[in-house]
């Protein structure tokens, strides 16, 4: 579309499950050859400047060129030239056509259920979602927007996904593999599901990445991103995304986050572009790492249980293999004690950093019972596996020797 067109997009976007996606320009391309140009080419993009990276325009606003010409972007609560790279690259990516940027993810997941759903209106989900998005179902959106959130009881079987759809469900959610505990879902069996009653399927892709699993291939419309998390890789950003149709992606931009004003600032955008260049170098090394780390834990006689899906007893292993390239560097495991004993592992560690985030480069821990998760009930934690014995443990990028030398010798402490 043209910017003009663009601009005054600001009607509801509707669902229509019969829609002919959109081929991308640049879907004959390698992933890694579209993660450095997607978005942006030298002399051709970013007008007026020869630069061979793209330039951090920093401006917030953006002059009219006369009266009746309005500028795209306007404003920076909606798009400034930096984001507007990020955005394109990212929608490449996960091979969608359009993306908008938030301030975090659980930003974009806000945007994306303010954008889309009324009073009266529900979302169907699992208890398998990250703590934040777990907050807004829970209590948020039903108490404040009066926007029910229903948690299938059997995410394993696409007949309980079926059973809590109704005329006013707005989308199905999954997030998978899910954070902390690693539940594999089958995202084509869901996909169907949705698609049958003409409910859309969005799927949080935060743990694999496009590097590794690619949601829209498998039938999702719509990809939830924490860009804060293995897109950025190191803790030094804080964003998210959402990828989707176009129409859906201008609703949100218009409607949403032009009046709540939650953006990436263009340092941000820039920095992410940067780190993206690396992203399926860096996935595949999270991924052999983490397999390594979770082989050990397995066998070690202090760990009662480990969540990771590159492991052949992981439930869905099989579903596993089958949805994505390699199985990331997010895992969780058990140790006995519960809570204290918990944190007698955590404050053991001596190379492993206790930090409340994952994907960064560097190894860290956390404990879900006590931090992310702390908001569900325990019945509620104890069905989506999260024992208070669980320690989350996201893998870097160090020599996989010392990782696992730190685990040994904090775990001989219990």
């Amino acid at each position: 579309m043209s910017q003009e067109e663009l601009f005054f997009m600001r009607k509801p976007w509707v669902y229509d499950p019969k829609a002919p996606k959109r081929r991308r320009p640049d879907a004959h391309l390698g992933f890694d050859t579209r993660a450095l140009h997607a978005g942006f080419r030298p002399l051709k993009d970013m007008g007026k400047f020869n630069t061979f990276t793209v330039p951090i325009i920093q401006s917030m606003t953006y002059p009219y060129e006369r009266f009746d010409k309005i500028p795209y972007p306007v404003y920076g609560r909606t798009k400034t030239p930096t984001a507007a790279v990020l955005e394109e690259r990212l929608a490449s990516l996960e091979g969608g056509e359009s993306a908008v940027l938030a301030g975090s993810g659980s930003q974009a997941l806000f945007n994306l259920i303010f954008t889309i759903a009324r009073p009266g209106d529900n979302v169907v989900t699992t208890l398998n979602t990250f703590g934040e998005g777990y907050k807004q179902a829970s209590s948020i959106f039903p108490e404040r927007c009066n926007v029910e959130f229903r948690f299938v009881k059997d995410p394993a079987n696409p007949d309980s996904w079926a059973e809590q759809i109704d005329k006013r469900t707005k989308l199905v959610w999954v997030e998978t593999p899910s954070n902390p505990c690693l539940f594999v879902t089958d995202i084509k069996a869901v996909a169907d599901v949705a698609h049958a009653h003409g409910v859309p399927l969005l799927v949080d892709n935060t743990t694999l990445t496009a590097a590794l699993q690619k949601p829209m291939e498998l039938g999702a419309d719509i990809i939830l991103l924490s860009i804060t998390k293995f897109l950025s890789g190191n803790a030094t950003v804080i964003g998210g995304a959402i990828v989707g149709p176009e129409d859906l992606c201008e609703d949100i931009r218009w409607n949403t986050t032009e009046f709540v004003g939650s953006i990436m600032d263009p340092l941000s955008s820039w920095l992410t572009l940067q780190y993206l260049e690396t992203l399926s170098l860096r996935m595949e090394r999270h991924s052999s790492n983490a397999q390594k780390v979770a082989e050990f834990l397995r066998d070690h006689p202090k760990v009662r249980w480990v969540n990771y899906p590159g492991l052949p007893d992981h439930p869905q292993h099989e579903l596993a293999k089958r949805q994505a390239k390699a199985q990331g560097g997010l895992l969780s495991f058990v140790v006995p004690g519960g809570i204290a004993g918990a944190a007698k592992v955590i404050d053991s560690f001596q190379l492993i950093i206790h930090a409340v985030t994952f994907g960064t480069s560097r190894t860290i821990c956390m404990h879900p019972a006590t931090i992310t998760h702390e908001h569900m009930t325990p019945e509620e934690r104890a069905a989506a596996g999260i024992d208070d014995g669980l320690i989350r443990l996201s893998v870097g990028l160090e020599d996989p020797e010392d990782i696992i030398a730190d685990l040994d010798q904090a775990l001989s402490r219990l």
